[in-house]
Order: structure tokens, then C-alpha cells, then sequence
């Protein structure tokens, strides 16, 4: 028991730290806000020790709670991504809370709470603990898209968000069932062994009722319809939480499920997969052409990066996985970034959340347009960004694995990106604002430092991305993958 509770260590103590501040803040309201952020920011920071402090013994891959948990590089890797979105969303969240006088407590602690699911689904290796984990992140999600619940459009990001996560989480309960029926266990190590054998009619039917409970929790196509009401209502910062943690951790346990314990059923679930990407690429971008609202166009962004990702588990391996983890990497920094440029630029009146709201930006703050370019680069993947890094080991892993065509596919979309993308950049660069003007920034310090710390965190991985990389190639191969 003392070393289950040791590799679970980072987890229990930010739950603890996560409770203290749910109280405090139920104690002092919105009096002690700029304290109860700060709280929320240290017990990140404490937990990131923590997490150092364990992996520096842990790393030998030892399990806890019978073979539920683990602590590898591929778990640490995921959670230290988990961790850094949470810390940049909470800072990105104290001038935003200040502005709209909400109350800190409760918005931290769910922060902090889904933080928690989140790292345990990086260190999930049995499926009942993953659901368990995934169900913690996904009801603090469900309430932090709702916490604005005075207006109406964060009410119905809400219900629409909790109504169609809870027939995706019944669907991928479904396939649990299925597949513990068909294997006689959920230990993803075992249930790997057991499907060697040979597969069942009801194990296809539970990797099908998985991948579509998977594809919903990364947004892909169709299980996407969800995001784009989602994004546009959610409070801003937790649109951009969203948009990065949940993401990573939900591609966390796609690649331990399919990559490592449905990796006897690769043929039987790739086709699956792969048509998902296409489809994920092609609507993603497709559909962001004709949008007018910036956290809109993110969000169907959101969409296409997602199928971008796919690739590296179509590809199937080592150097496809490792490629999602470093494509994962990069895109935290850079939506983190974006959204947090749509926040520095919003006040009460919204400015900031549709493209002309941008006009004329480059005159009157060139650093902050400068800063909005780079990230619109990244997105599009145009050196030299981490953005075209991401990408360039994206398509590389997937044309060694044989897989031409949706590569093909994939730049052609990065294409078609490039449009919507540089909507903004026309709006900055290229119109006076005359009739548009922005509104003046608002005095957010720690926004426009987290703006700043994403910017220099994309350039230096786009001009020297080897050290990065090789932290994602390091844990490959422990999933099992050649």
C-alpha cells in the first residue's frame, strides 16, 4: 500500500490541495480572489515537484492498486502536459474573473479536480480505472462550461456538452462490458494476450463501441457536433482548457488502448480510424471557412488538429505514436497561446471574438499582432514554428507506415487552413479599423505573460525541436510498439 499511495502521490496531492481551496473560496467569496488563484497556481507548481520527485524513482514502469496504475515516461510525458494547461488556464483566468466578478473557489477547484482525472488517465493501464478517470475530468468539464450559468449560451454549452458526453460515456461503457465479456478482463495487458488468440464477434463490436466513445472525447468526426456550441459558450479560458488538457489526456488512452491493448485487432479498428481522420480533416477546415466568430473558428480548428493527430495512431508505430505526443506538445502551447490573445483582446462588450474586431490591430499594438501571427502560423504548420514541426512528424510517421494518401490529404487541408487562418492576419495587417475598431486592451499582466511564455515556447520548438522530440521518442516503445 505504501507504494500505491507513493506513485499516486502528484494525484493526492493536488486532490487535497484542490478541497482546501474549494473551501477557502466558499469562505470568502470573490474577497480573496487574486489569493485563491494564486493558491490554485502553487498547488499546480507543488504538484509538478511532486511529480518530479516520483517519476525520479518511478520510471521503471512500477504499477499500483493491483496493476491499475502506472508511473512511465509515457505517463509523465502526458501528465506534464496536462499540468502545464492547467497552470497557463489559471493564469489566463485571474483578469478574466476580476473582469466579470465571478466567484474563484469553485471555478480553481474544478480546474484542479479535472487536473486530476486527467493524470490518471495518462496512468491508467486497466479500463475501469480509465473510466473512472475519464468520468472525474469529464463532470468538472461539464461544469466549468457552464459556470457563466447567468448567461444563456454558457447554459446551453453546458447541457449540450453533459447531455451528448453522457450517452458517449453509456457507449463506451458498452464496449467495456463487451470487451471484459469477450476477454474476461479489463487489464489492458491481458486483454492484448487474450485477443492474440484470435477475436470475437463481440470483441469487433466492443474496439467499434470504444473508438467511437474515444472519437467523441477528441472531438472527431461525427462525434464532433458538440464543439463548436461548447467552445463558443464556455467562459474563454476554460474553452482553451478544453480545447488542449482534456484533448491530450483523451489521446493519452486512445494510444494505451488501441496502440497497446487492441493491438492484436490493429487491421480489424485502423480502417476505422483512418476514415475518422479524413473525415475529421476535411469537415474541420472545411466548415471553419465560414466562420465569422474567432472561438468558433478555433473550435472547428480544434476539429482538424484532432484529425491530424489521428494520423499518428493510423500509422500504428513507434514513430507515429511518438509523433502524437509531440504534436500534443506543441499544439497546448500554440491554442493556448491563440485563445489567449482572443482574452487579452475582450471586454464586456465581446470585442475580440469576431474577426473584424481584429481590424487595424498591427497600428495600434504591433507586438500583440505580432504575437497573434505566429500562432496563426503555427497553426497553419508554416516554418518556423513548432506548428510545422508537429506536422512534419505527423505526415513523416504516417507515409513510412504506408498510409500516402491521407498524408496527401492532410496538406491538402493545411491548405485549404491557411485561409481562415490569414482572415485574421488580413484584419490585423491589411484594414484600418475604422468602423471596427478594437477595444482597448485590458490591463491583464499575467494574460499577456502567458501570451508572451506560448510564443517563445512555439518559436523555440520550431527552430530547435530535437530535445522535445526526443523526450516523445523516449516513451514509445514502452506501450509496446515497434
Amino acid at each position: 500500500m505504501g507504494v500505491d499511495l507513493f506513485l499516486l502521490l502528484p494525484e493526492l496531492v493536488l486532490s487535497g490541495l484542490a478541497m482546501v481551496i474549494l473551501v477557502a473560496g466558499l469562505a470568502t467569496g470573490t474577497r480573496a480572489r487574486r489569493i485563491i488563484g494564486a493558491a490554485a497556481v502553487g498547488s499546480l507548481l507543488v504538484t509538478g515537484a511532486t511529480l518530479a520527485a516520483v517519476a525520479a524513482r518511478g520510471l521503471g514502469g512500477e504499477s499500483a492498486f493491483f496493476g491499475m496504475i502506472v508511473l512511465d515516461p509515457f505517463a509523465v510525458f502526458f501528465k506534464a502536459i496536462v499540468l502545464i494547461s492547467s497552470t497557463l488556464t489559471v493564469l489566463l483566468s485571474l483578469g478574466y474573473l476580476e473582469r466579470h466578478d465571478t466567484r474563484p473557489g469553485e471555478y480553481h477547484a474544478l480546474i484542479l479536480f479535472a487536473t486530476v482525472g486527467m493524470m490518471v488517465m495518462a496512468s491508467g493501464v486497466h479500463l475501469a480505472s480509465i473510466y473512472v478517470a475519464l468520468e472525474l475530468m469529464a463532470l468538472s468539464t461539464y461544469i466549468l462550461a457552464g459556470y457563466f450559468r447567468r448567461e444563456i449560451k454558457s447554459n446551453e454549452a453546458a447541457a449540450k456538452y453533459f447531455v451528448l458526453g453522457a450517452l458517449s460515456s453509456g457507449v463506451l461503457l458498452f464496449g467495456l462490458s463487451l470487451l471484459y465479456g469477450a476477454t474476461g478482463t479489463l487489464d489492458l495487458a491481458t486483454v492484448a494476450a487474450r485477443l492474440a488468440v484470435g477475436p470475437s464477434v463481440p470483441a469487433l463490436v466492443a474496439v467499434a463501441l470504444l473508438a467511437c466513445g474515444f472519437l467523441f472525447k477528441v472531438a472527431a468526426v461525427p462525434f464532433h457536433v458538440w464543439t463548436p456550441d461548447v467552445y463558443e459558450g464556455a467562459p474563454t479560458p476554460i474553452t482553451a482548457f478544453m480545447s488542449v488538457g482534456p484533448k491530450a489526456a483523451a489521446f493519452a488512452i486512445f494510444l494505451r488502448v488501441f496502440a497497446g491493448g487492441l493491438a492484436p485487432l490493429t487491421p480489424d479498428w485502423r480502417w476505422l480510424v483512418g476514415g475518422a481522420a479524413a473525415l475529421t480533416m476535411v469537415w474541420g477546415n472545411i466548415a471553419a471557412l465560414t466562420q465569422d466568430n474567432v472561438k468558433r473558428m478555433l473550435a472547428y480548428s480544434s476539429i482538424a488538429h484532432g484529425g491530424y493527430a489521428l494520423l499518428g495512431l493510423v500509422a500504428g508505430t513507434a514513430a507515429g505514436i511518438h509523433s502524437v505526443m509531440f504534436y500534443m506538445l506543441v499544439y497546448t502551447f500554440t491554442n493556448l497561446g491563440a485563445f489567449g490573445f482572443v482574452i487579452l483582446l475582450e471586454s464586456r462588450g465581446f470585442a475580440g471574438e469576431t474577426v473584424t474586431d481584429y481590424a487595424g490591430l498591427a497600428r495600434k499594438h504591433p507586438v500583440a499582432a505580432f504575437g497573434m501571427l505566429l500562432f496563426m502560423l503555427s497553426l497553419g504548420g508554416i516554418p518556423p514554428t513548432g506548428g510545422f514541426m508537429g506536422k512534419l512528424y505527423l505526415f513523416a510517421a504516417a507515409v513510412q507506415a504506408g498510409y500516402v494518401w491521407l498524408v496527401v490529404l492532410a496538406v491538402l487541408m493545411s491548405a485549404v487552413s491557411l485561409y481562415y487562418y490569414f482572415r485574421i492576419v488580413l484584419q490585423m495587417y491589411l484594414r484600418d479599423g475604422a468602423e471596427a475598431e478594437p477595444a482597448e486592451l485590458v490591463v491583464a499582466p499575467w494574460t499577456e505573460r502567458v501570451v508572451a511564455a506560448c510564443a517563445v515556447v512555439v518559436l523555440v520548438i520550431g527552430v530547435y525541436p530535437t530535445p522535445f522530440a526526443a523526450a516523445a521518442q523516449a516513451t514509445a516503445t514502452l506501450l509496446g510498439v515497434r
